[in-house]
């Protein structure tokens, strides 16, 4: 007799190393998202698309580096997670009684609200405040990392729904364990976002600025896509740019030596102390990630007079391009936006890729093509009193957040079609 399979009895289990975890495994996890997927990757058919925001996760990268193990055990491993980082390893793995993995998380123990980018120093002030102890926390995340992606990572197959729900009943029991405050699945993708809400989690949203393709031949077709003036105004930074003698080396796969690594990571760490006080990541990551991972790591470097003087490190998926770091120890009118922007944009459209994610905030990108696009965050709160605090403030901050991007929408350079 047919009929659906009953799903096994599944246990779950927490790793204080990713290194503990069968690579093959967890990567089989995290690619097997799609099957929840709401929607294609269809380029959408016109602009007006992109800017109401209908294809979340239509534009998901299936190929998202930053949940690979070789990305995550790369923090580990350079002590850029880990030890007195305030970062500490509890990656949930969903099992069943023969200890075959269905799905797993990649989760911190957090003692501060550090590297997260979805903000919540003011619910912890209050907290602590009240008498509460805010720290430590649950993180389901990338760290240092604001890129939407995966969160609860999912084998492809007909338990996968079962082990979904394992997961995250696995984060709640987790948080009671480590007497934490909460649970915060942050940059989550879209139906995550539903699936957590529905389950009960606290719903907030934040925008950024991403580029999509929409099939330019080059780029000179995308800037014939702007208005007239966004256009000649690029055209001029991007020849400024370069007006003191300066090259834009793009590179990648065995051009990352360690001499290449040595010059960015001084710019890293220059961008890293004016910017939060202390760089969240470690020399010895960036060799390591490249010794995994070369072929998907972009190193956009600016040289003059022969030396490095700036770069922008971006990381590629199966179509997307993550703008991740930048930094420069020379500092030259328009060249951020070049070395940053322009190059990303004109790599993609050079290999037909479908987006480039340029990193949180920054209102400039809108005027370089870069458009306005939710992310998604979903949160557990322990305290009752403390959740309802938290939902009321939620729900004018997302009436906000979707106000402001509908406005800057509506500032984008491209052109306007006739009614």
């Amino acid at each position: 007799m047919g009929g659906m399979a009953e799903s096994p009895k599944f246990q779950v289990r927490v790793e204080g190393s990713i290194k503990s975890i069968d690579e093959g495994v967890w990567d089989s996890c995290a690619k097997g998202f799609a099957v929840f997927s709401e929607s294609n990757c269809e380029v959408p058919e016109s602009f007006s698309e992109v800017l109401e925001s209908k294809l979340e996760d239509g534009f998901l990268d299936p190929g998202n580096p930053f949940v690979s193990h070789a990305f995550l055990a790369s923090l580990e491993t350079s002590k850029s997670v880990g030890g007195r980082s305030g970062w500490l390893p509890q990656h949930l793995v969903v099992e069943d009684e023969r200890g075959e993995v269905y799905a797993a998380a990649p989760c911190y123990l957090k003692a501060h609200s550090q590297g997260e980018y979805v903000f919540d120093h003011g619910w912890a002030d209050a907290y602590e405040r009240a008498g509460g102890n805010y720290y430590p926390k649950l993180q389901v995340a990338a760290p240092f990392t604001p890129v939407t992606g995966p969160r609860l990572l999912v084998k492809a197959g007909p338990h996968a729904e079962a082990a979904r729900n394992a997961l995250v009943a696995g984060m709640v029991e987790l948080c009671k364990l480590r007497k934490a405050s909460s649970v915060h699945v942050t940059f989550a993708r879209k139906s995550e976002w539903n699936f957590l809400t529905e389950a009960g989690m606290l719903a907030r949203t934040d925008r950024q600025f991403h580029w999509h393709n929409q099939g330019y031949k080059n780029f000179d077709e995308f800037l014939a896509a702007l208005s007239s003036n966004k256009r000649k105004t690029i055209r001029r930074e991007r020849r400024e740019a370069l007006e003191s003698g300066i090259e834009i080396r793009r590179l990648t796969g065995a051009d990352l030596t360690e001499s290449v690594w040595d010059s960015f990571f001084n710019f890293y760490i220059d961008t890293g102390s004016r910017k939060w006080g202390r760089p969240y990541l470690t020399r010895e990551f960036f060799s390591l990630v490249s010794t995994k991972m070369a072929d998907r790591i972009l190193l956009v470097m600016a040289k003059r007079e022969g030396n490095y003087i700036a770069g922008a490190l971006n990381f590629l998926g199966d179509h997307t391009i993550y703008g991740r770091n930048w930094g420069a120890i020379e500092h030259h009118p328009f060249l951020h936006f070049e070395v940053c922007y322009y190059q990303a944009i004109e790599y993609a459209i050079e290999r037909g890729l479908k987006s480039v994610e340029a990193g949180a905030q920054g209102e400039h990108k809108l005027l370089r093509g870069y458009v306005p696009v939710p992310t998604y965050s979903a949160h557990y709160i322990a305290n009752p009193a403390l959740r309802r605090a938290v939902d009321d403030y939620l729900i004018g901050e997302r009436e906000y957040v979707e106000a402001e991007r509908e406005q800057l929408a509506e500032a984008a350079p491209y052109k306007r079609s006739a009614p």
